[in-house]
């Protein structure tokens, strides 16, 4: 019996860590809005690079900022839609929530604001039977750990 509790107080005092969700869901950060302040946005630009924190997450830009046709509606010169790809939701909250970004890099267009932006985050859509074989699935090949990228405390998102 005493052997049983101390097993028992041994388990309470050293939990086993909680297994790592796998990182093999992509999903796509869409940054879109008007663009006020297009010098401090390339100073934001070259801050975000020299961060390398992209490279850490396993995130990358999939589309350039302007649109190269506009089939409907009226798009002003100021608009961007920019997507970032990421390997899963947990890297891009990594990448959002970092230290890096909220207190270095995202300062540097909001303080005052360089442009009117939403940011929103899509799951990438499965692969369509049909397209199985005809092109690439898309996915990481490497593994992109967000686990140590210094966080923000408080109201994460």
């Amino acid at each position: 019996m005493s052997l049983m509790i101390a097993l028992m107080a041994q388990a309470a005092a050293n939990p086993p860590e909680p297994k790592a969700e796998a990182c093999d869901r992509p999903v796509y950060m869409v940054v879109e809005g008007r663009t006020r302040d297009r010098a401090r946005m390339l100073a934001y630009g070259k801050a975000l690079a020299e961060s390398e924190i992209y490279q850490r997450l396993g995130g990358y830009y999939i589309t350039l900022p302007q649109p190269v046709a506009v089939f409907e509606g009226e798009v002003p010169p100021d608009y961007v839609n920019l997507t970032v790809r990421f390997p899963c939701l947990a890297n891009a909250r990594a990448f959002w929530n970092s230290r890096v970004y909220q207190e270095t890099i995202l300062p540097l267009r909001q303080n005052p604001p360089a442009g009117d932006y939403t940011v929103t985050v899509y799951a990438e859509m499965p692969l369509r039977p049909d397209m199985v074989g005809r092109v690439e699935a898309g996915r990481y090949l490497a593994d992109f750990s967000g686990q140590n990228e210094p966080q923000v405390e408080g109201e994460r998102r």
